[in-house]
């Protein structure tokens, strides 16, 4: 099947394409802001709502299981191969393509910072007043638009078909 081999290099090259575009912007970004914002200073960018506050994340997610990066590093490259395995043996639709895209660069930005450096580099600082959110960085927000869109296929599946499943050759 022609139209078929040629939606499954198109997917791949979408899903290839985004993975590095996250991971290398993430990397990109990370490098300029720790070149120009001291660690721990905040920075308001949009009054207190938005701030650059760079900090050093030892754990995971929400700096749970601090001072473990070699153990998450590895946790990494088990899920980037669970990733990676999953897209190109069973595939799926142009939303899940998108959703394990941004899964893949976001997993591959952090996983850099953990070999590189032994810790995350996190930066974007929201939240009103004393109620902040976790510091992130743009890795960790690929994954949550990742972990957002594969809730919302779980929820609505008949979304998943329309957005570009198997039928659309």
């Amino acid at each position: 099947m022609m139209s078929g081999s040629r939606a499954g290099r198109s997917r791949l090259a979408l899903f290839t394409g985004l993975a590095i575009g996250i991971a290398v912007v993430d990397q990109l970004l990370k490098a300029w802001i720790v070149a120009n914002f001291e660690v721990n200073r905040v920075v308001p960018i949009w009054g207190e709502f938005a701030r650059i506050a760079v900090t050093h994340n030892t754990g995971a997610i929400f700096g749970m299981f601090r001072d473990q990066a070699p153990i998450f590093a590895l946790f990494s490259l088990g899920v980037i191969g669970l990733i990676v395995w999953y897209e190109s043996r069973v595939g799926g639709s142009l939303l899940a393509t998108l959703a394990l895209g941004l899964l893949l660069g976001g997993a591959l930005g952090n996983l850099a910072d953990r070999l590189r450096l032994g810790y995350v580099v996190d930066f974007v600082d929201l939240g009103i007043g004393t109620w902040r959110w976790y510091t992130f960085n743009v890795a960790d927000m690929a994954i949550s638009a990742s972990i957002l869109l594969l809730l919302l296929m779980a929820i609505w599946p008949t979304k998943r078909g329309r957005m570009g499943g198997a039928a659309d050759g």
